[in-house]
């Protein structure tokens, strides 16, 4: 099964760094949250990454390229034609396809524009941004079940998001900022089915969390599996500093893949 990570908008909010990379290269314990993102989904045998790219896509490119010279020790030796020895390279069981969706494409968008590289199959869908501890397996099985589109993962940050109405396990509505009251939120780490292109449009303006998921959830075709446990976005830096704080501590909730 495909994981397609949306990683291609420009990150105003934590511009103290993206003004010089995409935030989903931002880092964290030296390695990109991107990176992190993907060994959390290998770690439940999903390998194969479609990376919606935008703003600065090259970076993350340059850094697919050159992974092993990032994650190996390298020989260079130039009395031997220019001869370069990489040692002990980390092999990852990753397929990873990397498209340009656009500079200012919005998020809908972007899924529409990756459609070919993802065929008639259901897929999981997240932001390059944010990491948890979710159950991947437990998400898919009850998206399986449940005869849903789209199923996406509700967690409960507090109130600086947007909530969603509930009846059961069927989302039925979404909205706005609201204060200390409980509700769940669309964090992200969607499954979908193919079906939900034909929500979606090519426009850059498509939004996928305005009308195709509020169509989807007025169709009863919108599930939500309530995940209670970790849950961090990368917003600001403040956010970062959280991160980097709970993984150079040993702490990082999403960091199983040297348990696994």
């Amino acid at each position: 099964m495909k994981v397609v990570i949306l990683a291609g908008g420009l990150g105003t909010r934590i511009s103290e760094e993206s003004y010089l990379k995409p935030k989903p290269m931002i880092t964290i314990g030296e390695q990109p949250i991107l990176w992190h993102i993907m060994k959390y989904y290998s770690s439940f045998g999903f390998h194969d990454f479609v990376i919606c790219c935008g703003y600065k896509g090259h970076i993350i490119k340059e850094y697919f390229a050159d992974y092993y010279l990032h994650r190996s020790d390298v020989t260079f030796d130039f009395s031997q034609e220019n001869r370069m020895t990489v040692h002990q390279n980390v092999a990852e069981p990753w397929r990873v396809t990397l498209v340009d969706t656009g500079l200012n494409t919005q998020t809908g968008a972007r899924v529409k524009r990756v459609q070919k590289y993802i065929g008639n199959e259901t897929f999981m869908l997240t932001y390059g941004d944010g990491v948890s501890d979710v159950d991947f397996n437990a998400l898919l099985n009850q998206h399986k079940s449940s005869g849903k589109i789209v199923t996406l993962t509700g967690i409960q940050p507090g109130g600086r998001f947007g909530v969603l109405d509930l009846e059961g396990q069927t989302v039925t509505g979404f909205r706005e900022k609201a204060k200390e009251d409980g509700g769940w939120i669309n964090g992200g780490f969607m499954v979908m089915n193919p079906e939900v292109f034909d929500y979606l449009s090519p426009e850059e303006s498509c939004i996928l969390e305005r009308k195709p998921l509020e169509t989807l959830a007025h169709e009863s075709k919108l599930g939500i599996y309530k995940h209670p446990g970790f849950w961090q976005c990368m917003d600001t830096q403040r956010d970062r500093y959280k991160l980097e704080d709970l993984w150079q501590r040993g702490r990082a909730p999403w960091n199983i893949w040297e348990t696994v």
